[in-house]
């Protein structure tokens, strides 16, 4: 699946122009944590989320408490004072957010989002803003994930678990004794971890028209 497939098309976004305080309302009223920044030319050049707003000067003196020592220099004490004060969302805003193009593959934004600590991105086509995927749009794809079209039967079964322990998983079943009966999976021989053996049960779970998995394995 690739972004295209899971985004929200319909994009709330705010201006660099509005203020904080209209920003803080549209993702009360919309119940979203985030929001896109598109100027007048219609280009997105930034995110201001929940989080930007967390320093903020109507919070408190908690709330510009220092992070580890992320606002330790003048520099940074001034943008930090910027960011909490300015009424305007381009003061504020995450500057040059990631940004990701329709046809991009969950996986990628899945890793992107691990990777930066972020948990949406403007999904592009061109220089034109066409939706947003969250995480919740991922959690989305998680509940609504559908069992492989393995083909049925037990010989059927027991190749796919075989293919999936060795490309998937990583784990060569040379040393596993696999047989499958009526949809029942007897998996015996020796493995080098629990992880491997926790892998060994997920991945036979996984496997269309498995009814039961009895684990048999021992740790080497």
């Amino acid at each position: 699946m690739k972004a295209k497939d899971v985004m929200t098309v319909d994009v709330v976004s705010v201006s660099p122009d509005h203020s904080v305080r209209h920003a803080a309302r549209i993702m009360l009223d919309h119940r979203i944590s985030g929001l896109p920044v598109i100027d007048d030319d219609g280009r997105v050049v930034g995110i201001v989320t929940e989080g930007d707003l967390m320093r903020r000067s109507e919070l408190g003196v908690q709330a510009l408490a220092p992070v580890d020592r992320q606002f330790s220099t003048e520099e940074n004490n001034a943008g930090a004072y910027v960011k909490s004060h300015s009424w305007k969302v381009a003061d504020v805003m995450t500057s040059d957010p990631v940004m990701v193009d329709e046809e991009t593959p969950l996986p990628r934004i899945a890793a992107l989002m691990a990777e930066r600590g972020i948990k949406r991105v403007p999904v592009m086509r061109g220089e034109h803003l066409v939706g947003i995927v969250s995480r919740a749009e991922l959690l989305r794809v998680i509940i609504t994930a559908k069992f492989d079209a393995t083909a049925p039967g037990d010989d059927a079964i027991r190749r796919s678990i075989l293919t999936r322990l060795r490309e998937d998983a990583g784990i060569k079943g040379d040393e596993l004794a696999l047989t499958v009966a009526d949809g029942l999976v007897h998996v015996s021989g020796a493995v080098s971890s629990q992880s491997e053996r926790d892998a060994v049960r997920v991945v036979a779970e996984g496997v269309r028209g498995v009814k039961g998995v009895f684990d048999h394995l021992s740790l080497a």
